[in-house]
């Protein structure tokens, strides 16, 4: 690997890492008047469309089924989501927003709007908008197929 690959990692790990603070912020803040933190708005957006086991909703969201097993609980005992039975597993029960979730994710919607709008007139338009989420994508599966043959020696 060349000094020019290694600064490229590095700069880009360390700008998505930022990225990810900033996204964590913003969403915190559209979050808090609908009674929800950004983690509970991860997990219930999640679930919106179809309901999902805990493993199915950390596989999509990247992170540990521990950390979403703990959110998915929490949003059960507020009230903004159930469980139900599935089909396919005995167990693993599915994660499903109730009537009060999809209410509380709903009020998170003008302040979602207002944000996607500002970003893509500071990005230059749709177009741009949308160039940049096709290229986190490419980052994104590329890491995943690289991150595969990756050994700790």
């Amino acid at each position: 690997m060349s000094r020019e690959q290694q600064n490229a990692l590095s700069r880009t790990a360390l700008g998505v890492f930022r990225l990810n603070g900033q996204f964590l912020a913003v969403s915190e803040k559209l979050a808090e008047p609908a009674g929800l933190t950004a983690a509970w708005w991860q997990v219930l957006g999640a679930v919106l469309r179809e309901p999902l086991p805990v493993a199915g909703i950390a596989r999509v969201m990247g992170i540990t089924r521990q950390s979403v097993q703990r959110i998915a609980d929490l949003l059960v005992n507020q009230g903004l989501a159930a469980y139900e039975p599935n089909p396919a597993h005995r167990r693993a029960k599915l994660l499903t927003p109730t009537p009060e979730g999809r209410a509380a994710i709903s009020r998170i919607d003008p302040g979602h709007a207002d944000l996607a709008a500002r970003l893509t007139e500071e990005l230059g338009g749709l177009q741009a908008f949308e160039e940049t989420v096709r290229v986190l994508e490419r980052l994104s599966a590329a890491l995943e197929r690289v991150a595969e043959d990756i050994s700790v020696t």
